[in-house]
């Protein structure tokens, strides 16, 4: 029997992180064990930023200074987010139950 993928991934799901280039913050909802996005999606980002596929890719509740969205974000490209703040995103409360040392507690009906 192998790990789960979260296992494996660097961020377990509920854990806040920021974006290393770009300037967003999100909460971790669900993790895939390589880039299982559609082709389009990989092809529009530009080839010299372009991650590779062979890695952990991340579900995030991201908030930036448009507001809140879906972000799938690579393993590379994601950082621990230490300012300890909430994550203010409306579907946050849907998904978790508060936060406990800096990390979403994910409500028990969502739990693999």
């Amino acid at each position: 029997m192998t790990d789960p993928v979260w296992a494996q991934a660097k961020f377990p799901i509920g854990q806040i992180v920021r974006h290393r280039v770009y300037d967003f913050r999100g909460v971790v909802f669900d993790v895939d064990p390589e880039f299982a996005n559609t082709e389009e999606w990989y092809e529009a980002i530009p080839e010299e930023v372009r991650p590779a596929k062979e890695q952990p890719f991340y579900h995030l509740l991201a908030v930036n200074a448009d507001g809140p969205y879906i972000a799938y974000v690579s393993e590379q490209n994601l950082l621990t987010d230490e300012t300890a703040e909430p994550v203010a995103h409306p579907s946050v409360d849907d998904l978790f139950d508060g936060i406990k040392d800096g990390c979403y507690i994910l409500r028990p009906e969502h739990a693999h």
